[in-house]
């Protein structure tokens, strides 16, 4: 006899577990199905970005930072720290136990809700139903009255470029290595290329970064993509814009890279090449020809604005559908679908989703940028406050970068934040509830900000908007 649930999620990631969670919560009696496997060979829940995405990477992204600290920075302090040594094994045991910690914390989480967790492969059939193959024993059949996709994304792999999990490799693989490598290659300037680049460089490794766009962070505002290509540049990341890779070839000793770039045929030799050009939805097996389901041009599943699929009762959220591929549109996708199922008023501003690098410096950003606003046609004005002239940021010696503020001229209202420079990732967050409540310039100007605090940076950029700032000359 086959089981039934109220709702049936497929995939476990940050948005999967978090619709499971939150249908549970709704008294719904709920089923999350999800076949992810470790190296090591065990499953766990949490989909790439616990186990090999968000979490492993600022985890090692703050291990390298503090090493790299203690080796050039400490000493303006007055800390005299000897001879600095990095414990590469050590350095990945923790990061393998924060993983550990947060993956078994899903499924104390299921427990605590009453979501069941079901470890293997689930696939959508037609009427609603769920052939669910777990990891041992057979297969059945669940029914389910909503079912949600949520089966994430997976890195893109280049013809030219085939991962051997061993000279080229993809972020997972670069996430996990054992030793420094004396050269590497990264091809892709986004997120997960300098995220990468930067823990690696900072650990000793001569990092070459290739990317395609002749626009270094094309996604980003032009002043903060300036400002963090040249504080990059600083750090020795070697970024070679218009770069397009024709060949990568292993060998024994590393992998020869060839690309074509403003000055003809080029190559490089490095001991290993990481690609991060991207990442793909993963769909493969996720259901039944008949199941009613349909994929656009690339791959993606078609949804509507509330992530409903053209199947009845079948949603889809996260990676596998249009839309940035961050974890916290994909969790807030999760909530969302769980409401309108539970009978909610429930809906997502994707306008004003926040983008993250945890570089050094960290680059954020909610809204429009100034190229956007300018194009759309909007009268706006804009005001920025440079870290240098932050209390807080000289006293964690980071001066570098500013907050930028892009406002309607018309009614003030804010269109965009756009910041490069310490605790960027936090910073924005008072941005991106600004523009949820369509708030003005005018508003953060007259909200007290504690002093000293980074914070003050965003005030100080709201009043530049309208050449008040109180700590830095006006334009």
């Amino acid at each position: 006899m086959s089981r039934s649930f109220d709702v049936v999620v497929i995939g476990a990631g940050p948005a999967g577990y978090i619709a499971a969670i939150r249908a549970a919560q709704h008294g719904k009696t709920v089923a999350c199905i999800d076949e992810w496997q470790n190296k090591d060979g065990k499953n766990a829940f949490g989909g790439t970005c616990l186990n090999a995405g968000c979490i492993p990477s600022k985890a090692l992204l703050e291990s390298s930072e503090l090493y790299h600290k203690a080796g050039h920075e400490f000493k303006k302090h007055g800390i005299k720290t000897g001879n600095v040594e990095m414990d590469i094994a050590a350095m990945q045991k923790r990061r393998a136990g924060i993983v550990r910690q947060l993956t078994g914390g899903i499924a104390g989480l299921f427990k605590a809700n009453k979501v069941e967790g079901l470890v293997g492969h689930g696939k959508l059939l037609k009427n609603k139903q769920v052939e669910f193959t777990p990891v041992k024993g057979d297969k059945e059949i669940i029914a389910a009255e909503h079912i949600i996709l949520a089966s994430g994304s997976a890195p893109i792999e280049l013809p030219i470029a085939k991962f051997d999990d061993d000279r080229i490799i993809d972020s997972w693989g670069a996430l996990e290595l054992d030793a420094v490598p004396k050269t590497l290659g990264v091809v892709g300037a986004g997120v997960i290329g300098l995220e990468l680049g930067s823990v690696w460089a900072r650990l000793g490794a001569d990092v070459t970064i290739l990317e395609a766009m002749d626009d270094f962070l094309f996604m980003a505002d032009r002043d903060v993509a300036k400002v963090a290509a040249g504080d990059f540049k600083k750090q020795g990341l070697d970024i070679k814009l218009g770069a397009k890779v024709s060949k990568a070839t292993a060998g024994k000793r590393g992998v020869t890279v060839e690309y074509e770039d403003k000055d003809g045929a080029q190559s490089i030799e490095v001991e290993k090449l990481v690609v991060a050009v991207g990442r793909r939805p993963v769909t493969d097996g996720l259901f039944a020809d008949d199941a009613g389901i349909q994929l656009d041009e690339r791959g993606f599943i078609v949804v509507d604005d509330e992530c409903r699929t053209r199947v009845k009762g079948v949603y889809a959220v996260g990676d596998c559908v249009r839309g940035p591929m961050l974890a916290h549109k994909g969790s807030e996708e999760g909530v969302m679908v769980a409401d309108l199922i539970a009978g909610e008023v429930a809906e997502m501003n994707y306008d004003v989703i926040p983008s993250v690098l945890y570089t050094n410096p960290e680059i954020a950003w909610t809204g429009k940028t100034e190229e956007e606003v300018k194009k759309s046609g909007i009268a706006y004005k804009t005001g920025q406050f440079p870290f240098m002239a932050s209390g807080r940021a000289k006293a964690m010696e980071q001066t570098s970068g500013f907050v930028k503020i892009i406002s309607s001229k018309e009614d003030d209202e804010i269109l965009g934040v756009h910041i490069v420079g310490p605790m960027a990732g936090e910073l924005i967050s008072e941005a991106v509830l600004a523009l949820e409540f369509s708030a003005s310039t005018e508003d953060i100007q007259r909200t007290i900000h504690a002093h000293p605090s980074l914070a003050e940076a965003v005030h100080e950029a709201a009043l530049a908007v309208d050449n008040k700032a109180l700590n830095f000359p006006n334009k």
